[in-house]
């Protein structure tokens, strides 16, 4: 899959355009659309970091497939916690899949951007808390079960992004792998908003970036405990259609990420 040409893009540089938590209905259909329109002159990817509807509903789906659909560049999603409210997860995977939105969930996808292939690992991931204070997989079978559950995702989720035969890596979750980009949330709520077993599987592999959303009262830059610059793209939080970071090529650039430019809209 290639990206359409663009004169303005920098060399040796990917540029990811991202959002999360639109949460799309009826009521909130057209609002990003008309900042989409001229996305292709300022980004080579779109990357949706879930919580695309606010129920989970086919409906809701269709909403989200018409607002991001058929845009000049591929778009990349992974689903959110709202997403699955309504235990119709599949229907909207296969929705916005017809939509021409690429949905991952511990699986990944390699994109042609100018000869870069840039290669992408989704989930979307789990809570749990962070190291020194987290859950354990321990006690009641129900706690167990939780924290299981964020293992397992975890471990496929790095799987897939270590599989990726690619110039360049960029992890995508819903939930957050470091405590950094929760910056002014509650504490007491940190074990629901993400987990230091993501983290780990990005650090085992250290991609050029991990995004996340869930967040909505977070901080937008943080780093793993390895290193890996993450970026909170709530849309509480970058408070725009979305942002954009260009991204170096590790073995072609001095700098192995360089984040944070704003997509003008």
């Amino acid at each position: 899959m290639s990206t359409a040409q663009n004169s303005n893009r920098p060399p040796n540089c990917v540029r990811v355009a991202a959002v999360g938590d639109v949460h799309i209905d009826e009521d909130v259909l057209g609002r990003y659309r008309p900042a989409l329109e001229r996305i292709g002159e300022k980004a080579d990817v779109l990357l949706l970091a879930g919580d695309l509807t606010r129920h989970g509903t086919g409906d809701e789906a269709r909403c989200v497939a018409t607002e991001f659909g058929g845009l000049p560049v591929p778009v990349v999603a992974v689903l959110g916690n709202h997403d699955y409210h309504s235990d119709a997860q599949e229907e909207v995977t296969k929705i916005l899949d017809d939509a021409g939105i690429i949905v991952l969930e511990r699986t990944g996808v390699v994109l042609d951007c100018f000869g870069i292939r840039l290669g992408i690992a989704g989930a979307k991931g789990f809570g749990g808390g962070f190291a020194g204070r987290c859950a354990s997989e321990f006690g009641e079978p129900e706690m167990k079960a939780f924290i299981r559950h964020t293992r397992v995702v975890s471990q496929e989720f790095g799987a897939a992004l270590a599989g990726l035969d690619c110039d360049m890596r960029i992890a995508l979750t819903h939930y957050a792998p470091t405590p950094d980009t929760l910056l002014g949330e509650p504490l007491e709520i940190y074990p629901f908003l993400g987990s230091y077993l993501l983290g780990e599987a990005i650090d085992a592999v250290c991609p050029a970036l991990a995004v996340h959303g869930h967040a909505h009262a977070g901080t937008e830059r943080g780093m793993t405990p390895g290193g890996v610059h993450v970026r909170n793209v709530a849309h509480p939080v970058i408070k725009q259609a979305y942002s954009v970071y260009q991204v170096a090529v590790p073995a072609r650039a001095e700098e192995t990420e360089k984040a944070g430019e704003p997509a003008g809209v």
